[in-house]
Order: structure tokens, then sequence, then C-alpha cells
């Protein structure tokens, strides 16, 4: 191949990289914008000033000797957040993190981001709050279309994830031949 057809290739692949790139960047603009403002957030949320994720409160004892059972403390967790927030607040529970470290057990609910911290010893409310993080983390790998439309088998978070990664794989290639493929002619 001469030189002339050699440089013709490159400048077609340079072309075809940037349509890609330009295409790929287009079409994904939205999604792009969502997942870098929520990942800031996601980056700072312990750093937020409890706007996005409040501190761990601490309990009165971290001898786990001393604790009531986990079972009351579930029920004094739901006490409170139906006595704070509403009777009608659903109870169902996503998770229970327990913090010996700290004498505090947190509770989080599954529906409308709801957070309890109890004193594990003592089952007294150290904290109720709306767990922002937890929302804008469902934003930012998708799954809250999962929990909006009520899928229960995680389609959405799937596809989007998939594409999101297979997206950036897309812009990293293109982008760095967009960078490179220039050099790569000057000096052939």
């Amino acid at each position: 191949m001469n030189e002339s057809n050699k440089r013709k290739s490159q400048a077609k692949t340079l072309r075809v990289f940037r349509k890609v790139h330009r295409t790929t960047g287009a079409f994904l603009f939205i999604f792009f914008f969502i997942i870098s403002i929520s990942g800031l957030l996601l980056g700072w949320k312990k750093n937020s000033g409890g706007l996005l994720l409040a501190d761990s409160r601490k309990g009165t004892t971290t001898d786990l000797r001393l604790w009531l059972p986990v079972d009351s403390l579930q029920q004094k967790a739901c006490y409170y957040l139906q006595k704070e927030v509403s009777p009608n607040v659903s109870l169902a529970l996503n998770r229970i993190d327990i913090r010996p470290d700290k004498g505090m057990v947190k509770f989080v609910f599954e529906e409308d981001y709801w957070g309890v911290q109890l004193d594990g010893a003592t089952g007294e409310l150290l904290h109720l709050e709306r767990r922002n993080a937890d929302f804008v983390e469902n934003i930012h790998d998708g799954s809250y279309l999962d929990a909006y439309f009520e899928t229960g088998n995680g389609v959405f978070k799937l596809v989007y994830t998939t594409v999101m990664g297979l997206a950036l794989l897309v812009f990293t290639i293109t982008g760095f031949w967009l960078w490179y493929g220039p050099k790569r002619m000057r000096v052939a």
C-alpha cells in the first residue's frame, strides 16, 4: 500500500471513529449527564453535611451482651417510624445495619428511603432520616426505574448498566483514536 492510500485509509478510519463518537455522545447525552451528576453526589455523600447521608450516631455501649434482641429493636424502629412519619408508612425492611463499634443499629426501610438509627442497648431513637444517598444511588445505577415500574427482576438496571458500560468503552476507544490518529498521521 503506497503512502497516499495509507493516509486516506487512516483519514477514513478517523472519520468513522469521529462519527461513532459524536453519534453515541448525542444519543446518550442525558444518561451521561445523569450518571456524572449522581456519581459526583455519591462521591461526596459522606462529606455533604448530612444532606445526602446522615452521620452514624453513637449508642450508649459497644458491649453486645447488653444489647436488646434484634427483633425487639426492629419493633422499636417500626414504632418510631410510624410515630414520627405516618401510621401508614410501609414497614418493609431493606436491611439492618448493625454497628457494634458505634453501639448503634440502623434499620433501612424499603420504600421512601427511610432510615432509623437506634441505640443497641436501650432501643432509644438516635436519628430518623430520609436516605437521600440511597435515592441518588438508585438513579445512578438505573434501579430506580425497576422500582418505579415494579419489575422485581432488575431488568432496567441490567440494560441500563450494560448500555452505559459499553458506551463508556466505545467513548474510550474512539476518544483515544481521535487523539492518537492525527498524531500518527503526522508522523507517517
